[in-house]
């Protein structure tokens, strides 16, 4: 009986550090919360949003990109929050004036009035 106590303690208690493993990841979320400029168009605003979207295709590091806010408490005038998730603390500094971010600057910073960037993780 002690035994199969002892083996169901240590599954549970086995099971309790996967859960807080897969509840405090390490991956990097990177929010952008952007403020078009006045004359900017919703073609350019989405062509931004595609451009966000295709960045886990275009670089490594990027695991996951949300581009459709549902509620958005953000400072006066700003627009719209861009959100990308980096495998690691690294993926998020080499990404730094790496083709991808160029790539995506092109579309992004002709209309981008001013940005603020959050970088989180655990």
């Amino acid at each position: 009986m002690k035994k199969i106590l002892l083996a169901l303690f240590a599954t549970a208690m086995l099971s309790a550090g996967i859960f807080a493993a897969e509840t405090s990841p390490k991956t990097v979320i990177h929010v952008i919360t952007a403020k078009w400029k006045p004359n900017t168009t919703p073609a350019q605003i989405d062509e931004v949003l595609a451009a966000a979207a295709a960045m886990p295709a275009q670089y490594a590091g990027i695991t996951r990109v949300w581009t459709r806010p549902i509620k958005m408490q953000i400072p006066e005038g700003y627009d719209h929050i861009i959100v990308m998730e980096f495998a690691s603390e690294a993926a998020l500094k080499d990404y730094v004036d790496s083709a991808a971010q160029k790539k995506f600057y092109e579309v992004y910073i002709p209309i981008r009035e001013t940005s603020r960037t959050s970088d989180i993780t655990n």
